[in-house]
C-alpha cells in the first residue's frame, strides 16, 4: 500500500507544479480561465513519473465512459437531420465538460495524495471563497454592480445589482444557485478549519486566538451568504455538513440539538400542521424561510413545465426513445421547449441528464462510480477520520447530493472542484493507516 501511495505522491522536485496547483485552486471561484492556466502545469506534471494509468481500474471505467460518449456524439451527428433545430457541434462541445476532467481526476491525485496535501488544498478552497462571499454581500447590502472586467474582457464578473435572480445573492457567479453550490462545497472545509482553530485556541497555542476569531468571522459571513442565496439545496447542505464534519463523537448531543432547532422550521413549513402548532412556529421562524421551504413565495409564478417532476418525466421519455447512446450533449435544451413550450437548459438531475445526452450505460457508470468512491471512502474510515478528512468526504457528498436536483457542474469552476474532491476520495484508498480522531 505504501508503495502505491508513493506512486501518487508528487516528487520533491515538483515544487512548481504544487504551487501552481494550490494557486489554481485558490483563484478557481474567481476565474476559470486563470485557474485552467495554472492547473495545466500540475495536470502535465501529475501525469509524469506515475504508476501506469491502466493500473487503476477506475481509469478503465472512465475510459469506457469516454468511448461511449464519443460514440454518442458521432451518432448524434449522423442523426442530426431527424432534429433540425439541434446543432451537431453541441454533441462534440459538450464532451469538454467530461473527458478532460477524466484526465484531471487521474493527474490531480498526485496533489491530493495524503492528508497533509488535502488539508492544504482545502484551505486554498476556503481562502478562494472569501471574494465570493464579500462580493455577494456587497452586491445585496452595498449595491455593488458590474460588469467588472480585466484583460480586455478576458475575465468578467457580471455582479448584477441586487443579485440574480433579483434579491438572491450571486456574487462572482452568474446565478444564485451556482453561488449556493460553491458555498455549499466549501462550507464543510471552512467548518473543519473552524474546528481546528478552536482546538488550537483551547490548547492556548501561540497566535491561535486571532486565527480563531478570523475563521469564526468568515464562517458567520458564509452562513449569511448561504442564507441570502435563497437556495433550499444550500440550506440543506449547510445543515448536513455540520454533524458530518463534527464527527460521530459529538452526535450524542449535536443531533438532538439540531433536531430541536429544526422542529419549529418543520412545523412552520409542512402542510397539514394544526394551526395551534403552526401559528406560533411561523411567528418564530422568518417568513422568508418557511415560505421558501414550502414554495409559498413562488408557487403562483410556477408553471407545470417549470417543475422538476415535469422535466424528469420528459427526460424519462427521451431516454426510453434512445436508451443506449442518447440524443447528444445539450439535446435536452433543444427538445424540451419543442415538447413543453418552455426552455430549460438541463433536466435538473445528473443521472437524467447523462442518460438523455449519452445513454443509460454512461449514466449508470458515472453515477455508480461516484457513489462507489463515496461509499468506499466511507467504509475505509474517511468520514470518521481527522477533521479535514471528514470535511473532504462531506464536501464530496454535498456536491453529489446537489446534483440530484440541479446540475451546478455545468459551471466549469464547480466541475473542476468536484473532480478534485473525487480525486481525493480515490487517494484515500492508497493512504497509510492514519490515527483516529480529529
Amino acid at each position: 500500500m505504501l508503495a502505491r501511495l508513493d506512486a501518487h505522491r508528487p516528487p520533491e522536485a515538483d515544487r512548481w507544479g504544487w504551487r501552481c496547483f494550490q494557486l489554481g485552486v485558490f483563484v478557481l471561484p474567481a476565474s476559470a480561465l486563470f485557474a485552467a492556466m495554472l492547473l495545466l502545469v500540475p495536470l502535465i506534471q501529475g501525469s509524469r513519473r506515475r504508476s501506469p494509468w491502466g493500473h487503476d481500474r477506475v481509469n478503465g471505467v472512465l475510459a469506457l465512459v469516454a468511448v461511449l460518449m464519443l460514440a454518442g456524439a458521432a451518432l448524434a451527428t449522423l442523426r442530426s437531420q431527424a432534429l433540425p433545430s439541434y446543432s451537431p457541434s453541441l454533441a462534440w462541445v459538450g464532451l469538454f465538460n467530461w473527458i478532460p476532467l477524466f484526465w484531471g481526476f487521474w493527474a490531480f491525485q498526485a496533489y491530493v495524495a495524503d492528508g497533509a496535501a488535502r488539508r492544504r488544498v482545502a484551505l486554498a478552497l476556503v481562502a478562494g471563497t472569501v471574494p465570493v462571499v464579500v462580493t455577494g454581500l456587497g452586491q445585496l447590502w452595498l449595491g455593488w454592480q458590474g460588469p467588472w472586467q480585466i484583460l480586455g474582457g478576458a475575465v468578467i464578473w457580471h455582479l448584477q445589482e441586487g443579485g440574480r435572480p433579483q434579491g438572491r445573492l450571486s456574487g462572482l457567479f452568474d446565478y444564485a444557485n451556482i453561488t449556493a453550490a460553491w458555498l455549499s462545497l466549501s462550507w464543510p472545509l471552512l467548518l473543519a478549519a473552524l474546528l481546528a482553530c478552536g482546538r488550537r485556541w483551547r490548547q492556548r497555542l501561540a497566535g491561535s486566538g486571532w486565527r480563531f476569531l478570523v475563521v469564526l468571522g468568515l464562517a458567520a459571513a458564509q452562513v449569511t451568504a448561504l442564507y441570502l442565496t435563497d437556495s433550499r439545496n444550500a440550506w440543506g447542505a449547510m445543515l448536513l455538513a455540520v454533524p458530518l464534519v463534527a464527527g460521530p463523537g459529538r452526535w450524542l448531543w449535536l443531533l438532538p440539538l439540531l433536531l430541536l432547532a429544526l422542529l419549529p422550521v418543520a412545523l412552520a413549513s409542512l402542510p397539514g400542521v394544526p394551526g395551534v402548532l403552526q401559528d406560533p412556529a411561523r411567528a418564530l421562524v422568518p417568513q422568508s424561510v418557511w415560505g421558501r421551504l414550502n414554495d409559498l413565495n413562488h408557487h403562483s409564478q410556477r408553471k407545470l413545465a417549470s417543475l422538476r417532476i415535469t422535466q424528469w418525466s420528459v427526460a424519462a421519455g427521451l431516454i426510453a426513445e434512445r436508451p443506449w447512446l442518447g440524443w447528444g450533449s445539450a439535446a435536452f435544451s433543444v427538445i424540451y421547449p419543442l415538447r413543453t413550450g418552455r426552455w430549460h437548459g438541463h433536466p435538473h438531475n445528473i443521472a437524467f441528464d447523462l442518460a438523455v445526452s449519452f445513454g443509460l450505460p454512461v449514466a449508470l457508470l458515472v453515477v455508480g462510480l461516484v457513489l462507489w468512491l463515496l461509499i468506499r471512502a466511507l467504509r475505509l474510515g474517511m468520514a470518521t477520520g481527522p477533521v479535514f478528512e471528514r470535511a473532504w468526504w462531506a464536501s464530496a457528498l454535498v456536491v453529489a447530493v446537489l446534483h440530484a436536483s440541479d446540475i451546478p457542474m455545468y459551471d466549469s469552476r464547480l466541475n473542476i472542484a468536484g473532480w478534485i474532491l473525487l480525486a481525493g476520495l480515490r487517494c484515500w484508498a492508497f493512504r497509510p493507516v492514519l490515527p483516529a480522531g480529529a
